[in-house]
């Protein structure tokens, strides 16, 4: 591929090398291979059900863990738009068609954290002034008011906050990190600024909030049908966001001896927490278990030496539900290129054959605690534990012409595809994404 001068600059930009790029135009003609996937992991092999005891145990283990004073961050990937969530109400606006999920929308609109702020208008009128003028079309799903409190409506930015003061205050302090775009970034920290000190009284502790932005570095070169690079009307090169497994350069920035990840949409009220609060400590209990039963063995002068190199790797407690249709992936068995049978994290991408996703039975809430430093207290470089095979095409389009969309190795499956995972089951009641703003009266939300 010849690259012009002004392409290579624009490649610069993106951190990118004519090297590099070349590889991405590759990845587009030879595809991503096939995983070697045993089966689906089940609660006969790969889920850990913990009994009464042992969740205590695990809870008991966490608790000393935090009064040892160690650092704990809440990691939160917060930069998606919400502008799904209102895809329903973007074609009422455009047609005047009131569907039942309109009608249903309409009817309780009285019942959504907004709705005050709507009380007086009807129909189009309502939708137009939810998506334009509070601009609820554009905003992140983290700005949204989500829930009612006597004491005013919370955010699912706040909610996460309330949250990590209740299972990961190290010290009586609340690390928290949000991953945001940039346009979005000075509403997020204006947000949080304006509710800290309520919050910081209410539950007594003080709260170090961060925030990055995905890196333009991650971003990879788009292609045509053909797989040459894909070029806009003005002739420069396309750029897109890698996907959620860029994530993983942001991750890696945390300086934490544990830290949690989970989507911010997934939260509930404080009417609910209860079950959240317990199966987190749960969750990071069985982690700091696991890391000592690690540290030990490698101080054991009978492993050898190739069982340490195993070993040493960031340990994750992946929480799972059983399925109930939700799309998407979950936990498997894989077979290695070295014959080891790990447990990962697929997406619905990665599987070829599709009968495997039927037998299925947990699925992934992203629902994570890590452990990122090697028994010496060094950060381990998590980059190195990306399996870069595990990248996937998707078909989009730009200008109206269709292209092809290099995605990076997705956070929790690619990209920490060399971790060491536990599977442990988690109920149903800790799930409750919301994708469509519908979803906001269910029960669980209300």
């Amino acid at each position: 591929m010849n690259f012009t001068p002004s392409d290579i600059a624009q490649l610069e930009q993106h951190g990118l090398n004519v090297n590099k790029a070349e590889q991405q135009l590759q990845a587009f003609k030879q595809g991503f291979p096939d995983l070697d996937i045993v089966a689906p992991a089940s609660t006969k092999k790969g889920i850990r059900v913990l009994s009464k005891t042992e969740q205590e145990q695990a809870v008991r283990a966490w608790q000393d863990y935090l009064a040892q004073g160690h650092t704990v961050v809440k990691f939160v990937p917060a930069s998606g738009a919400a502008s799904r969530m209102f895809k329903n109400l973007f074609e009422y606006l455009d047609n005047g068609i009131e569907t039942p999920f309109i009608t249903e929308f309409l009817t309780h609109i009285n019942d959504f954290a907004f709705g005050p702020e709507l009380a007086d208008k009807k129909g189009q009128e309502a939708v137009r002034y939810l998506l334009e003028d509070m601009n609820y079309g554009k905003l992140p799903k983290g700005l949204l008011l989500f829930h009612k409190y006597r004491d005013g409506a919370r955010t699912p930015a706040l909610e996460h906050l309330v949250e990590g003061a209740l299972y990961a205050a190290s010290n009586g302090t609340v690390n928290l990190h949000f991953t945001v775009s940039h346009e979005h970034l000075s509403l997020f920290r204006q947000h949080v600024a304006e509710n800290l000190l309520k919050l910081e009284n209410k539950y007594k502790v003080h709260y170090n909030i961060s925030f990055s932005e995905q890196s333009p570095a991650t971003d990879t070169l788009a292609a045509n049908p053909d797989n040459t690079p894909f070029r806009t009307e003005d002739g420069r090169l396309l750029f897109r966001p890698g996907g959620h497994g860029a994530l993983i350069e942001n991750l890696n920035q945390i300086d934490a001896d544990v830290v949690f990840v989970k989507n911010i949409d997934n939260v509930v009220p404080d009417r609910l927490k209860k079950d959240t609060v317990h199966y987190k400590q749960v969750l990071a209990g069985v982690l700091v278990q696991e890391q000592a039963r690690v540290f030990a063995l490698l101080q054991d002068p009978s492993v050898s030496e190739e069982e340490k190199g195993l070993l040493r790797r960031p340990i994750r407690v992946c929480g799972v539900v059983k399925n109930t249709g939700e799309p998407g992936g979950g936990p498997f068995l894989v077979k290695e290129e070295d014959g080891r049978i790990t447990n990962q994290i697929l997406e619905s991408s990665q599987i070829a054959d599709k009968a495997l996703m039927a037998q299925s039975t947990h699925f992934n809430p992203v629902d994570l605690v890590c452990a990122i430093k090697d028994e010496n207290g060094k950060p381990y470089h998590l980059p190195d534990f990306v399996d870069p095979k595990t990248g996937f095409i998707s078909s989009k389009s730009k200008d109206g012409k269709e292209l092809k969309a290099l995605e990076l190795p997705g956070l929790w499956n690619g990209a920490m595809s060399r971790w060491n995972t536990i599977f442990v089951q988690v109920p149903i009641s800790t799930f409750n994404p919301v994708k469509t703003v519908n979803d906001l009266l269910k029960p669980q939300h209300q």
